[in-house]
C-alpha cells in the first residue's frame, strides 16, 4: 500500500506539484477539475457514508465502519464522513481519481462548498492497493498533509494483510483524535465546531 499514501490536500492530484487552493488549474500540468470529468467520465454509484463496490467489506464489518462514522458524526455535526471503496482504472493516477471523486460525487452538498465543506472521503482501492484521504476545504486549514499521512500509515499493517474494516477504523479513530483537538483547540465555545 505504501505508493499510495499520500493525501490529497493542496497538491496537483496528478503532478503531484504545489496548488493553490484558489487556483482553476495546476501551473505545471495544467490538469483541472472539467479536464479530470472529460478524462474520468461518470460517477460510480456510491451510497452515503460507505461504498464498497468492490464487494471487499462483509455486511458486519460494513456496519461497525458504520456505526464508527454515525458516532463521529453525532460528535461532530458539521463533519461529513465518506468511505470509497473502488476498482479504480490504473491508466491515470490514484490522487487524481481520488480529487475527482471527491469533487463529482458532492458528498457534503451544493450548499456546503469552500470553507463550508467539512467533507472527507477516505479512498481505497484494494487492486492497486492504494488509498488517499480528500478533506473539503473547510478542513483543509486544520488538517495538514503530514496529518493524514500519518492517518494512512496507522491503517497501512491492517490493508497489507488485507483486512479493510480494521484500517478504515484506524483512520477514523486517529481522525477522531485530531478532530477533537481542533474543536478544543479553535475555542469556539461549543464541542464539535470546526
Amino acid at each position: 500500500m505504501s505508493k499510495g499514501l499520500r493525501s490529497a490536500a493542496m497538491r496537483c492530484p496528478y503532478c503531484q506539484g504545489p496548488l493553490n487552493p484558489s487556483a482553476s488549474e495546476c501551473p505545471a500540468c495544467r490538469l483541472s477539475y472539467p479536464r479530470t470529468c472529460t478524462l474520468l467520465g461518470v460517477v460510480p454509484r456510491v451510497s452515503p457514508l460507505v461504498a464498497d463496490t468492490t464487494g471487499t467489506l462483509r455486511p458486519a464489518d460494513l456496519k461497525r465502519v458504520m456505526r464508527q462514522l454515525a458516532r463521529m458524526r453525532r460528535r461532530f455535526p458539521q463533519f461529513v464522513p465518506q468511505v470509497v471503496m473502488h476498482r479504480f482504472p490504473a491508466e491515470h493516477p490514484f490522487s487524481m481519481h481520488a480529487f475527482w471523486l471527491f469533487n463529482a460525487a458532492d458528498f457534503a452538498g451544493t450548499s456546503h462548498r469552500g470553507r463550508d465543506n467539512h467533507a472527507l472521503m477516505l479512498a481505497i482501492d484494494p487492486y492497486r492497493g492504494e488509498a488517499a484521504i480528500v478533506p473539503g476545504y473547510g478542513l483543509e486549514p486544520f488538517l495538514t498533509r503530514d496529518a493524514l499521512d500519518r492517518l494512512l500509515e496507522q491503517a497501512e499493517s491492517a490493508w497489507q494483510d488485507q483486512r479493510w474494516t480494521d484500517g478504515v477504523l484506524r483512520v477514523f479513530e486517529g481522525l477522531d483524535l485530531l478532530l477533537e483537538s481542533i474543536a478544543v483547540t479553535e475555542d469556539t465555545g461549543a464541542r464539535g465546531d470546526f
